[in-house]
């Protein structure tokens, strides 16, 4: 038995899972372990510091596994913005089929795109903001709740009553994000309107995650209690974890503070560090409050499968029981 979903129909994937698109993780080895389970994998292409980097990567991947994988193109408005056309290029020249967009209006990476055949499947964290993607022609849409980790937006709008709300406005295939974990959350998620779900958390906990360990362990040690919203009074709302620079931020916009006063505390290089060497404190660093849920650290493809068959015995036995 499979769970076969308009998702899984239109992008080319044996289940409804798809592996978030995260700065500093998604590289090769996890987007590859993700596809090979019959989820979607994706690599990160901001992650690759340039787009001759980011060539390597996909072939790099494409070494791994032989199933398709797609590439995430986080759009976000930066003083010195990176060279989005040529990492598009990059992308399409490597006969990637499945991108991920974030951050600001897709529009102008589409035409491109659907030239080459490739599917768009663009993340949001509001009801209006999918109905304009969908508008706009994107393949697919990603509605990010309240619980992710990242940027969830500034209305505050939990997964249990967003993904409803987005599924009475969209006709295109629909993913939920933010706060899935289990197989529970896969079948709620599918109850709700969903046609699938996006992990970025618990992906991270996995054996082929490239991070340290120690992050790993902490993810599993911690609690749904455990993460600080950070740059809130500049409405850029990102959710990380709990550390003593998170807090040291908080503490600084809360007195009034701006971004100058704490650019030095949450620079992405700073963030990387935290990955790349297991200090906890280096930097701020992304996770959302499905940390509560995660109690272990698999293999991908063991995650996967139990993910799918967990959610088959839920929706065949224990829900099927409840109808006498």
């Amino acid at each position: 038995m499979s769970i076969t979903t308009k998702f899984t129909e239109a992008f080319g994937v044996e289940h409804p899972i798809v592996q978030g698109g995260m700065q500093w993780v998604g590289r090769a080895e996890l987007a590859a372990a993700v596809s090979d389970a019959g989820a979607l994998g994706l690599i990160t292409a901001l992650t690759q510091p340039t787009p001759k980097d980011l060539a390597e990567e996909i072939a790099r991947c494409r070494d791994l596994t032989d199933k398709p994988f797609g590439v995430n193109l986080t759009i976000l408005p930066t003083i010195n913005p990176p060279p989005y056309d040529e990492y598009r290029q990059v992308i399409v020249d490597a006969g990637i089929k499945i991108v991920e967009t974030a951050g600001s209006n897709p529009a102008p990476h589409l035409p491109m795109f659907h030239d080459n055949g490739i599917k768009v499947l663009h993340k949001c964290t509001s009801v209006r903001h999918a109905v304009k993607a969908q508008s706009l022609g994107v393949d697919g849409i990603s509605i990010d709740g309240f619980e992710c980790a990242g940027h969830p937006g500034e209305d505050d709008i939990p997964g249990l009553v967003l993904i409803p709300a987005a599924a009475k406005e969209i006709e295109i295939p629909m993913i939920a994000s933010g706060g899935f974990a289990d197989a529970r959350g896969l079948v709620a998620a599918l109850a709700l309107g969903a046609d699938g779900i996006n992990m970025g958390s618990r992906f991270m906990c996995t054996q082929e995650s490239p991070i340290h360990q120690k992050v790993k362990e902490a993810i599993v040690a911690g609690s749904e209690l455990d993460t600080e919203l950070i740059f809130r009074p500049l409405r850029n709302t990102g959710r990380v974890a709990s550390n003593a620079v998170s807090r040291k931020v908080v503490d600084i916009l809360d007195e009034g503070g701006q971004f100058g006063d704490i650019a030095d505390l949450v620079s992405g290089k700073r963030g990387a560090k935290v990955y790349e060497t297991g200090d906890l404190d280096a930097g701020i660093w992304w996770i959302g409050t499905a940390m509560g849920l995660i109690d272990d650290i698999p293999a991908v493809g063991e995650l996967v499968s139990r993910i799918v068959s967990d959610a088959e015995e839920i929706i065949t036995a224990r829900l099927a029981e409840a109808l006498r």
